[in-house]
């Protein structure tokens, strides 16, 4: 498995604002600028006092734009713009709102120069995060795609999408075809994989953190090694302690949808 790349973030960014009824005022390949509608300005703004003195007054209401440099960093330090990467406060926004929404988006491919009716294949699309956490934290995303009929799953499937049309109802002469996999089974499959992933690697960041803590236990334990009876900020130091250090890991699914396409295998 491998990270999603700076054009994978681009390509989520588009799916998210449009998804959420927000026009696109620019989409190089490298950089997007994003008007807001009114929810999506009250979503990730962060202007309560504006929108509540505009709904007192019955003022004309603004909603801003957002303008992301994609490529990950600045050119120009005078460049316009947010440079957007993971590890991003904005990004991390972002995925918090899509995860909030709890809406599974249901999108459809237009297929150019269609003459007679032509089938749009179901395909179940997830972002996954991974989280590795001790000390310190790394996050990693994954997309997967599963067809939900023959049941192929394609890793950075985001990828796959990027050259598409995707609208939110179903275009002239395409029908889609039924799943025989349900979405819930789909979700477990790819979880599946995430975990047997997660087993495979080595994990020396979780090794190295088990032993900074040991470490610091028993220095805790030599300071207080006169103490017959130990106070209690003994006990809060060692509970500060293993919570600072004990590694863990999380999965959490960033957002997902079903996907007709024209594709029926990748």
């Amino acid at each position: 498995m491998t990270y999603l790349q700076q054009h994978e973030i681009h390509h989520f960014l588009k799916r998210y604002f449009t998804s959420n009824g927000c026009s696109l005022v620019e989409d190089e390949m490298e950089k997007l600028s994003v008007q807001l509608n009114i929810e999506m300005d009250k979503e990730l703004m962060n202007r309560p006092f504006y929108w509540h003195y505009l709904e007192k007054t019955g003022g004309t209401p603004r909603p801003m734009s957002l303008t992301f440099l994609t490529r990950g960093q600045k050119n120009d330090p005078k460049e316009k713009g947010e440079v957007i990467h993971f590890g991003a406060p904005r990004l991390h926004q972002i995925f918090h709102s899509a995860r909030n929404k709890g809406r599974m988006t249901k999108l459809y491919e237009e297929i150019p120069g269609l003459v007679r009716s032509a089938p749009l294949y179901p395909w179940l699309v997830l972002n996954i995060k991974v989280s590795c956490q001790a000390h310190q934290r790394k996050d990693k995303i994954f997309s997967f795609g599963l067809q939900l009929i023959n049941g192929q799953i394609v890793e950075n499937f985001m990828s796959k999408l990027s050259d598409k049309t995707i609208h939110s109802s179903i275009p002239d002469l395409t029908f889609t075809m039924a799943a025989l996999i349900k979405p819930e089974t789909g979700i477990q499959r790819i979880k599946k994989i995430v975990l047997q992933d997660i087993q495979m690697q080595e994990h020396k960041w979780a090794e190295e953190a088990v032993e900074r803590m040991n470490a610091d236990l028993d220095l805790l334990e030599k300071f207080y090694e006169n103490n017959e009876d130990k106070p209690a900020s003994y006990e809060a130091e060692r509970e500060a302690i293993k919570m600072q250090y004990s590694p863990s890991i999380s999965i959490t699914i960033i957002n997902g949808g079903l996907f007709y396409l024209q594709d029926q295998f990748f």
